[in-house]
């Protein structure tokens, strides 16, 4: 959805700890606009927070600590291939990860970094290329993928 869509403002609101750990590091990169996500349909309903570069929406967290990030079609299939989120049932560009825990921060704004950079320009091939580089390194490490 596109921010001009999105109808009113307000802050993002404060997630789990872990989830707002993101949520805030999220917020300081350069030209990410922040604000609430609104419960589909009803904007008098939080349902946690959206991250914006420009008009296109990088993902958002919910109050459960779930993300979605979206993705082009092609880099979410990948990520959802090598198990480092899942489907979204709604959209094929839509990749879902929960952030439960501290150990979840770090692969969750890996997420949201491909998305950002994407909108800033990263092709789709160097996108898909860093997954492949991941996945190799993280299945070589002793705990393995998803940690």
């Amino acid at each position: 959805m596109k921010l001009s869509e999105k109808g009113r403002y307000a802050p993002p609101h404060q997630l789990k700890p872990a989830a707002q750990y993101a949520s805030e590091t999220i917020a300081k990169w350069a030209g990410v606009h922040a604000r609430t996500h609104w419960l589909l349909g009803d904007e008098r309903e939080v349902d946690g927070a959206d991250f914006y570069f420009g008009e296109d929406e990088l993902g958002h967290i919910h109050l459960d600590s779930q993300a979605h990030v979206m993705h082009a079609r092609p880099v979410a299939e990948a990520l959802i291939q090598a198990h480092l989120g899942r489907r979204f049932q709604w959209s094929g560009e839509v990749v879902v990860f929960d952030i439960r825990k501290q150990t979840d921060v770090a692969q969750a704004l890996w997420l949201f970094e491909l998305s950002y950079d994407r909108r800033r320009g990263t092709k789709r091939a160097d996108l898909l290329a860093r997954i492949a580089h991941y996945v190799a390194s993280v299945s070589t490490s002793p705990r393995g993928l998803l940690g």
